[in-house]
């Protein structure tokens, strides 16, 4: 009986046993959640009006104050390089140059009585005639006298070279865009007077502000469209992006380096920069999919094969279409779009119903 007894208790054990053992193996639930799978989607922001600008431009202004007495060209001429393209009145540049010249004359005079004197001085010293003392003298002063020269002829050289600046010259080849002063009037050293652009290598310049579809970079392809001639455009790439945002605007100042542009394509010609084909597509995602997490954000990814949720984070910003994503999710990939304070890391899930974005 006892035997029978200890039997029945090792059994009953056993089995306890095995369903403790089945409880704490037990499958984690499955969790039914919407969902929704990240496409690309075009976008009706990607175009931006601009105008066609020179590359290269110079401010030209004269380097001293004077009043202007010609200025022979005007917006749209062509300019060569080296041509006279204002001038103002020399006189009293000239008058420098004069005044230059005579005190040099002045300096040679008295370079030459001062290295005759110092010679007579070497004859006499030698009978003992005079002192050392004088031939120190008169050494002296044919060393001032030189030194007054060196610095007559620096003073002439200057005033020269000041007389030159009488007359403004184009530095290249090129064309009048502007011209900011007119003659009778009196400029300060520096005040542009003509503005000449090189009309050989021209770019888009646009403004674009902080809800552009995609994140501006070095070499994003647009395309450029001349909105006289809709039917001609020209690809480019942006090559020069403003470090700042216009304080009032807050958009940003781009140029777009325009490849092999026609005649057509003059300066200051409107144009419409558009993003090509393969770069106007933007990531859209539901407000209900993005989690906010320590000043972070998220979206629960579902692994495809184990159907299992794992956080990824993600960046944005927000415009009149929504949340775009700019950084961290790839096109094709599923997202939860609902439910998403309650999920944990790996939990398992079930796709019951798929969500628009």
């Amino acid at each position: 009986m006892m035997k029978r007894s200890l039997v029945i208790a090792s059994i009953f054990a056993a089995l306890l046993a095995a369903g403790c053992k089945q409880e704490t193996t037990a499958p984690d639930p499955v969790r039914p959640v919407l969902s929704m799978v990240v496409e690309p989607a075009r976008s009706n922001e990607a175009a931006v009006a601009g105008t066609v600008e020179p590359r290269y431009k110079s401010d030209l202004g004269f380097r001293v104050l004077g009043r202007i007495i010609a200025r022979p060209v005007d917006i749209g001429d062509s300019v060569h390089e080296g041509q006279t393209v204002a001038a103002i009145d020399s006189t009293a540049l000239k008058l420098g140059v004069l005044s230059a010249r005579a005190d040099l004359l002045k300096s040679q005079a008295r370079l030459a009585d001062a290295s005759a004197a110092e010679e007579r001085q070497r004859k006499l010293i030698v009978t003992d005639a005079v002192t050392k003392q004088r031939l120190d003298d008169a050494e002296h002063e044919r060393a001032g006298a030189e030194a007054a020269v060196a610095a007559a002829q620096a003073n002439l050289a200057k005033a020269s070279e000041r007389l030159g600046y009488a007359e403004l010259k184009a530095e290249f080849a090129g064309v009048v865009t502007a011209v900011e002063a007119e003659v009778g009037q009196v400029v300060s050293p520096g005040q542009s007077v003509v503005t000449v652009a090189r009309p050989d290598v021209r770019e888009a310049v646009v403004d674009i502000g902080p809800d552009f579809p995609v994140p501006l970079k070095i070499g994003l392809p647009f395309t450029i469209t001349l909105q006289l001639l809709p039917a001609l455009h020209i690809e480019g790439q942006i090559r020069e992006i403003a470090p700042q945002a216009d304080a009032v605007t807050r958009t940003r100042r781009v140029r777009i380096a325009l490849k092999d542009p026609p005649e057509s394509f003059r300066l200051g010609a409107t144009v419409t920069a558009t993003l090509s084909n393969d770069q106007n597509l933007v990531l859209r995602v539901p407000e209900s999919a993005v989690l906010a997490k320590e000043d972070q954000n998220f979206v629960w990814v579902i692994d495809p094969t184990a159907h299992r949720v794992s956080l990824h984070q993600i960046q944005f910003s927000r415009d009149e279409g929504g949340i775009r994503v700019t950084g961290g999710l790839e096109a094709g990939t599923r997202i939860v779009t609902a439910g998403i304070h309650s999920l944990e890391q790996e939990q398992q899930v079930r796709i019951d119903q798929e969500t628009a974005p």
